[in-house]
């Protein structure tokens, strides 16, 4: 049996994984709110993986739907949240001194999103590449930071490259008139429009 949204085929692989950190979002929140971090820290990791995971899959093997790429959305806010909640519950120590960074790319990045919807009416799954690349980036470090230490360099390298790479998302959004699948960046939307 396949499910199909839009004449899409919904069922497979990247979206479940997908599905999967939505619906254990609440799950993780609880025990950060109850202090349970050790329990907290392995599921948080889980979705880390899983969220560099899903991507790979749905591009290696050609999976990639809009409503995959809209799953995938939800799940990485829901990942955010839950990274940004265990920084300030859990990690606050090592950040704090530092904190300017993460308020201006939590700025940025709220930022985008607003220009979404206002520009569009909606928040689009926009998959551009510095954004994907930041995905990474930061999954990676705060896997690191959770499970063994803060790294001051990689701090930096996960959190401004973020910074960057939110601001060429804005600009996408703010120049191109049609949000479709396959916007890599804003270099690719200036250089298509000159042709």
């Amino acid at each position: 049996m396949k499910f199909i949204y839009k004449e899409e085929n919904i069922l497979n692989v990247p979206n479940a994984i997908s599905f999967y950190r939505v619906i254990t979002f609440p799950l993780i929140l609880i025990l950060g709110l109850m202090g349970k971090e050790q329990w907290f820290v392995i599921l948080l990791s889980i979705n880390l993986v899983s969220d560099i995971l899903d991507g790979f899959i749905a591009r290696t093997f050609k999976l990639t739907t809009r409503f995959g790429a809209a799953l995938d959305n939800l799940g990485d806010i829901g990942t955010y949240i839950l990274a940004l909640y265990g920084i300030f519950a859990f990690r606050w120590q090592a950040i704090g001194p530092h904190a300017w960074l993460l308020y201006l790319f939590l700025g940025v990045f709220v930022l985008s999103y607003l220009v979404a919807f206002v520009r569009f009416g909606k928040i689009p799954g926009l998959h551009l590449y510095g954004a994907v690349i930041t995905g990474y980036l930061q999954g990676v470090f705060f896997f690191v930071l959770f499970v063994w230490d803060f790294y001051l360099w990689f701090y930096y390298l996960a959190l401004g490259w973020g910074t960057l790479a939110y601001i060429d998302k804005i600009l996408v959004l703010l120049t191109t008139d049609d949000i479709k699948s396959g916007l890599k960046g804003y270099y690719w939307v200036r250089k298509n429009k000159k042709n």
